[in-house]
């Protein structure tokens, strides 16, 4: 408990013990600072650090991938009898495209490069894959030709192919549950984009359950970062791929 005494007509402040307490409020914002002659303190206080902490983006990514997936993939193998995709361009701008997106962002504020290459690049994937099909856009308008417009999508999807196996070669260091992911995305865009250029529609429904397989596997995965010690009593195993030594 700190007391006041009158010392030269000078009222000072001593904590118990007769420490005072002018010295320690100068110590207090002295340390680490530059000190003239005589003691004074010339430098200005340092500020405390502070240590922000960042949710994980990755389930929310992987939820939003997962479900634009899945959608399209039932219309690729023609659940209920649906044939025409153009329903998925809503889907594709606002959740596979600006959801994702947005995780890829803050991916990139948390660290994780991955991350932030995968959810940023299949983001913009999706909002690409949207505009085609968007009427307003005039791409898919732009093709009088059917054949070259099948072909022209047809190297579209390829190079998404080629761009998923490079992800899917990143992943054989993380676990079997997130390389399970970019495997089976690799190989459907392998067969949409084949569909495209032979016109056969049973590899478009190959495709198609390919994509559910991939949609199922990046729910997995999400699940997996969502369910924690903090807030669940379920733990969904990753199984990594590589063995961390015991240090």
């Amino acid at each position: 408990m700190a007391t006041t005494h009158q010392l030269n007509d000078k009222p000072t402040a001593t904590l118990n013990g007769g420490q005072n307490l002018d010295h320690v409020r100068s110590n207090a914002f002295s340390i680490g600072g530059t000190h003239a002659a005589g003691g004074i303190d010339i430098s200005q206080p340092g500020f405390p650090i502070y240590h922000r902490k960042f949710a994980n983006p990755g389930p929310l990514g992987l939820f939003s991938f997962a479900s634009t997936t899945l959608i399209l993939s039932l219309f690729n193998v023609s659940a209920r009898g649906v044939t025409t995709p153009n329903l998925i361009v809503g889907m594709a701008i606002g959740v596979g495209g600006l959801v994702q997106l947005l995780a890829g962002m803050w991916e990139f504020a948390a660290g994780n490069t991955f991350g932030a290459t995968a959810f940023s690049s299949y983001g913009g994937f999706w909002i690409s894959f949207a505009l085609i099909f968007w009427p307003s856009s005039g791409i898919a308008a732009a093709y009088t030709n059917a054949d070259e417009f099948h072909n022209a999508l047809g190297i579209y999807l390829m190079t998404w192919f080629t761009f998923t196996f490079i992800m899917f070669i990143a992943t054989h260091k993380a676990s079997v549950a997130l390389s399970s992911v970019f495997f089976f995305l690799w190989i459907t865009f392998l067969l949409l984009g084949t569909a495209e250029f032979t016109a056969n529609a049973t590899i478009t429904k190959a495709g198609g359950a390919f994509g559910i397989i991939t949609a199922m596997c990046a729910y997995y995965t999400g699940a997996a970062g969502l369910y924690t010690d903090e807030s669940s009593y379920v733990q969904l195993p990753m199984v990594p791929l590589v063995r961390k030594n015991n240090v």
